[in-house]
C-alpha cells in the first residue's frame, strides 16, 4: 500500500537537532528502513516539515518508521494511504 508520511518538527528541538546531527541521522534512518519513492521538505505553520512517500505492506512496520522521529526530533507524525491517478480511475 503506497502511503504519505507527514511530519511537523518543533522549531526548538528542529534547531538542535540541526546542530547536533541528530536530524540528518533521524530522515536517514527513516530513509534506510522506508526507502521513499519521493520525499519533500518545507516550512509549514512556521516549522520544519517533510513528506515521504513509501510503499509498505505491514502495518508493523511503521512503529519502526515513527519511532525514530519521535523519539528523535519530537515530530508530529500523520501517515495516510494514498492513491495515483491511474488506480483511482480503475477503482471507479
Amino acid at each position: 500500500m503506497r502511503l504519505m508520511m507527514q511530519i511537523l518538527i518543533p522549531v526548538e528541538k528542529g534547531n538542535n537537532a540541526v546542530a547536533d546531527g541528530t536530524m540528518a541521522a533521524a530522515m536517514k534512518k527513516f530513509s534506510d528502513l522506508a526507502k521513499p519513492e519521493a520525499a519533500y521538505f518545507f516550512v509549514s505553520e512556521g516549522k520544519r516539515a517533510a513528506i515521504f512517500i513509501f510503499d509498505e505492506s505491514d502495518q508493523a512496520k511503521l512503529v519502526q518508521y515513527n519511532e525514530p522521529l519521535f523519539a528523535a526530533l519530537n515530530a508530529d507524525v500523520r501517515i495516510t494511504p494514498v492513491l495515483v491517478a491511474d488506480e483511482l480511475e480503475g477503482n471507479l
